[in-house]
């Protein structure tokens, strides 16, 4: 690092604490040739995950986005926003882990039905009907028989 002061690169830390919730690290340094005291800040440079859409068009990963059609699954659920901030995070987390940059629709889709289901049965059934388009009854019945069928095992 260098000596915002002199420009020299021969600096050292002296103090390091997590910042901002966990998201970066404030440094204390101090420069070996001027002395003189800097603070620095780290955070983890994130790649940005685009979502493939079924016509093959790309856009970038909208929190925003899946939080809307995750409060309409979980309307009238007790369900805070925080649960539903911490649920994208660790969707955001696994894709982040697979070490690609690009998800399609489908696979976005898929993993959040499948952390859906642990947290709310009827917000797994609410948000499938519109991912899956279910356009008949059949459809909830088959999605609601699978449920029943898992919780036997």
């Amino acid at each position: 690092m260098r000596c915002p002061f002199c420009n020299s690169e021969d600096t050292k830390v002296i103090d390091s604490r997590a910042f901002s919730e966990n998201n970066s690290i404030k440094r204390r340094r101090v420069c070996n040739s001027c002395e003189k005291r800097f603070t620095t800040y780290e955070r983890i440079e994130e790649n940005p995950i685009y979502v493939v859409k079924k016509n093959k068009s790309r856009e970038k990963f909208n929190k925003d986005k899946l939080l809307r059609g995750l409060e309409r699954a979980t309307n009238k659920r007790n369900i805070s926003r925080d649960d539903l901030e911490k649920f994208i995070a660790d969707v955001e987390k696994v894709i982040q882990n697979t070490l690609k940059n690009e998800i399609t629709t489908q696979e976005l889709g898929e993993l959040v039905l499948e952390k859906l289901k642990v947290l709310d049965e009827v917000a797994y059934v609410r948000f499938a009907s519109v991912y899956k388009e279910f356009d008949d009854i059949k459809s909830f019945i088959d999605v609601v028989e699978d449920i029943k069928k898992d919780k036997k095992i």
